[in-house]
């Protein structure tokens, strides 16, 4: 009979893992995008020449959603999901769960806040249209932090993988 934790084997938490980083980045991603649209949409519709500019803006919090995404894959690739080989031992699956956790709530964080910064910084470009660039660098520092989230889901998995996948 197979170890469970709360009727879950380590296959099973393993996959959760991977689907909440993919769950909760999206979760920021959509939220960001739609705080930044907000704002973009209205300086659009007064000035469509803005829209160019304005773009990567609005669309930088849906990298959130695409680091979820490579982790919930990794999950799938470094586990052997994918071909069919994956019966991970409870305290190998419950630590590829926790190895997913900092991309998927730093995701949603960062991408929620990550659209709120890109509508303030919609404000500059609006003002000043030449000073676009100098916007785009506030929503990009918000950015740091989920690249960071993803590089160490991504080393705790390449380190759980040389573990227990031998």
């Amino acid at each position: 009979m197979k170890e469970t934790l709360l009727g879950m084997t380590g296959t099973d938490w393993a996959l959760l893992g991977g689907a909440m980083a993919a769950i909760l980045g999206g979760i920021g991603s959509s939220i960001g995008i739609t705080a930044a649209a907000g704002t973009v949409s209205g300086i659009v519709s007064e000035d469509s020449e803005k829209f160019g500019k304005l773009l990567p803006i609005t669309a930088m919090p849906g990298t959130q959603g695409f680091y979820g995404f490579i982790a919930g894959i990794l999950v799938l690739i470094l586990f052997g999901v994918l071909g069919g080989k994956m019966d991970l031992p409870l305290a190998a699956g419950f630590k590829v769960f926790i190895a997913c956790q900092p991309v998927g709530w730093v995701c949603m964080v960062s991408g929620i806040y990550q659209g709120i910064t890109g509508a303030s910084a919609a404000g500059i470009v609006a003002k000043r249209s030449e000073d676009a660039g100098k916007a785009l660098i506030f929503p990009a520092l918000v950015e740091t932090y989920a690249v960071l989230s993803l590089i160490i889901t991504v080393l705790m998995m390449i380190s759980l993988q040389s573990a227990y996948m031998k």
